[in-house]
């Protein structure tokens, strides 16, 4: 499998193997349009979900309103860290304006639920990965940011409120360049195999 490229979608394993994330600012136009987009949001619902609560919301930022998140943002750290220089500004305004489309996915769980906690947040990462398998068959790429934006509570009050979270910026775009394909997981190093308790 390793001669397979980011193109290649011919079976359904292809299309997972080749799945690799793209570096946000390196997506340039076309990004989905509004019909694929909403697909692409559809297939990424379709995750895992005991008790079918839906514990994610998906917060679709238009270009047209990037201005007004990187506002939030900057506006958001400087409040924060006073003391932060112009570079560490300009880094979270190009942060702000990365790839031609971007959804933002919301960790929403339902506390009042018998679901345990840990598994509505897993549900929620699914949906962030189901999001970039839709968005990779649609021939475009992904990339799954957190970063400080992710982690500040005035930035995901723009978007929601505790206990919700963000789970992360997902930036979706096309490749200007060929993806890099990054190191893999040796399977020995992560699959066992279970053979009991030891006596």
């Amino acid at each position: 499998m390793s001669d397979m490229t980011f193109n290649d979608r011919s079976t359904p394993l292809t299309l997972l193997a080749t799945r690799r994330s793209g570096k946000p600012r390196d997506l340039i136009a076309p990004g989905p349009d509004a019909d694929q987009l909403t697909e692409i949001l559809r297939i990424a619902g379709r995750t895992p979900d005991h008790g079918k609560l839906a514990p994610w919301r998906f917060v679709v930022v238009a270009p047209e309103t990037r201005g007004a998140l990187a506002q939030v943002i900057t506006t958001a750290y400087r409040s924060e860290r006073p003391q932060a220089g112009a570079t560490e500004i300009a880094a979270l305004e190009q942060f702000a304006h990365q790839a031609p489309s971007l959804v933002v996915v919301l960790s929403s769980p339902r506390p009042d639920s018998h679901i345990p906690l840990w598994e509505q947040e897993l549900s929620a990462g699914a949906a962030c990965m189901n999001l970039l398998h839709a968005a990779h068959a649609m021939g475009f790429a992904g990339g799954w940011l957190t970063g400080w934006p992710a982690f500040s509570d005035a930035v995901r009050d723009a978007f929601g409120q505790a206990p919700e979270r963000i789970a992360g910026f997902l930036f979706l775009g096309t490749p200007s360049r060929p993806l890099d394909e990054r190191p893999r997981p040796d399977l020995d190093r992560i699959v066992s195999h279970w053979t009991g308790p030891s006596v």
